[in-house]
């Protein structure tokens, strides 16, 4: 009989170390994975951080020409002889903005 006991308690050890294992294969499995969320998160803060920085120096650049264009105009109402060179520059301004509108799409694709 207490042979008998013995091999039990040693399949039961046995079933415990299996269930161990996977419990720690699992954990590792776990682990893994949560460490590639963390490094695609930062990666992708990163990237963010970059693209955001790159809009907000064309923003920038944009803001400036419109204050830069505001003057012009006020300028133009002041001097109507000015308001002839606006008119002809206005089509270059349509362009640069549809280049600027193309470069902000092939940024976020």
């Amino acid at each position: 009989m207490a042979r008998a006991g013995g091999i039990t308690n040693a399949v039961n050890v046995g079933i415990a170390v299996q269930a161990d294992w996977e419990n720690r294969e699992f954990i590792s499995h776990i682990s893994l994975n949560v460490r590639r969320l963390f490094e695609f998160l930062l990666q992708f803060e990163a990237t963010t951080k970059r693209k955001l920085a790159s809009l907000n120096e064309k923003l920038d650049t944009l803001e400036r020409r419109l204050e830069l264009l505001e003057v012009q105009v006020g300028t133009a109402s002041a001097n109507p002889s000015l308001f002839r060179i606006l008119v002809i520059m206005k089509p270059l301004g349509s362009v640069l903005n549809q280049v600027f509108r193309m470069n902000m799409q092939a940024d976020f694709l």
